[in-house]
């Protein structure tokens, strides 16, 4: 995969990158912080003056630093050729492949064309798929093994799963794709394994124990990163007791129950163990820890839970942002909502919410100081979960 001599960055650059909680990384001398501009030197972050990714950082304009937040789907029906204008604007961090039936040939052409189009800018894409298993499987044409729901996983060792994992990896990196929306870290109790329409009535849950749902995360994870793939999990902080689906529903999807100490929540915190790339917002709202926001919107549940809390450093990706549990709110909100409350990456499977949600950012920044010191942290933090991808030489 092309840049991947950027591996010898520095381990501390490895480690944030992949979410390890800023205590355990020694910083270096703190520096003056500054808004997103055509000239930041410097974000909202610890460095050392010869940190490579502060060095990318610095070298990006404004299009490009707000082009790290957004992330655009491709279905097998569209041309890779539609994406060419956010492409080439840098307006984009990544194509999440949609659509189940992909084979290996049809990913490794669409994925070259991408590459193409992307290859006057100074980050790599991200080609990213939701490869958990059973229902929700995009790559299962020749070239591809079937992997079975995630209930079936949860029945195996942890080794097992790890051995199985590195080996679907390796699948997927060989054609190009660097990044799985995967595993789903969701605990589904046992009552509910039916009435749970987006989790238990299609088998994504490992089981309806949060012990064992993030030992199998973490093996998952594991297997993932062996065969050169990264890895995210969601939907923090869960979806397993809800009932209505938030692609499609507006309805069902407020959880009564969960907290901020719930056994549910720690299964991420386990899986977190992993060092995954990213964790991944739900579009539910959680009554107990802010009954006012969908949890990714919600400054409660991303920046004190999330990153507070559980000290997580890495990105923070959202789930779909067309999907009905938000859609009454406007493209360029969902966006900025988004990233005020902590998060990093907007995921706008269509081409013209990805670039209402760019305009919407860009937008803010000119206006609002303390958005854009979010932004900085934000576009900071996807550039190193990049560099441990080796993304940072897109030669």
């Amino acid at each position: 995969m092309r840049g991947r001599h950027i591996a010898v960055l520095m381990s501390a650059i490895v480690l944030a990158g992949c979410g390890v909680a800023p205590e355990t990384i020694t910083p270096a001398a703190t520096t003056t912080s500054s808004p997103v501009s055509e000239d930041v030197s410097t974000p909202l972050e610890k460095h050392t003056v010869s940190d490579p990714v502060k060095q990318v950082f610095d070298s990006l304009t404004l299009d490009q630093k707000i082009g790290q937040l957004i992330m655009v789907s491709l279905t097998r029906t569209q041309a890779a050729s539609n994406l060419r204008p956010l492409l080439e604007g840098g307006q984009v961090t990544g194509v999440l492949l949609l659509d189940n039936g992909w084979t290996a040939d049809e990913v490794a052409g669409a994925v070259e064309q991408l590459n193409t189009m992307d290859a006057g800018q100074p980050v790599g894409l991200y080609i990213a798929v939701d490869q958990e298993g059973g229902n929700v499987q995009r790559l299962s044409g020749k070239g591809f093994d079937a992997i079975p729901k995630a209930t079936v996983q949860g029945s195996w060792s942890t080794d097992e799963l790890t051995a199985k994992a590195e080996s679907w990896a390796k699948q997927l990196s060989a054609i190009g794709v660097n990044l799985n929306l995967a595993p789903d870290t969701d605990t589904v109790p046992a009552s509910m394994t039916r009435a749970n329409k987006p989790i238990g009535a299609l088998g994504r849950y490992f089981s309806t124990d949060p012990g064992v749902v993030g030992s199998h995360a973490r093996a998952f994870i594991a297997g993932m990163s062996a065969g050169d793939v990264q890895t995210c999990i969601k939907h923090f902080p869960g979806l397993g007791r809800i009932t209505g689906n938030t692609d499609t529903s507006a309805k069902g999807i407020t959880d009564d129950v969960t907290t901020s100490q719930d056994n549910y929540v720690a299964a991420f915190k386990d899986a977190m163990a992993a060092d995954p790339a990213m964790v991944m917002m739900s579009l539910a709202t959680y009554s107990k820890i802010d009954a006012d926001h969908p949890a990714a919107f919600s400054s409660a549940v991303v920046d004190d839970l999330l990153r507070g809390q559980l000290g997580w450093g890495g990105v923070v990706i959202s789930d779909a942002l067309n999907a009905a549990a938000v859609k009454s709110v406007p493209a360029p909100q969902r966006a900025t909502q988004f990233i005020q409350a902590g998060g990093d990456i907007a995921l706008f499977p269509a081409i013209a919410d990805a670039t209402a949600g760019f305009d919407g950012i860009k937008a803010l920044v000119a206006t609002n100081k303390d958005f854009a010191a979010k932004v900085d942290a934000a576009v900071m933090r996807v550039l190193r979960a990049k560099a441990a991808a080796g993304l940072l030489d897109n030669g």
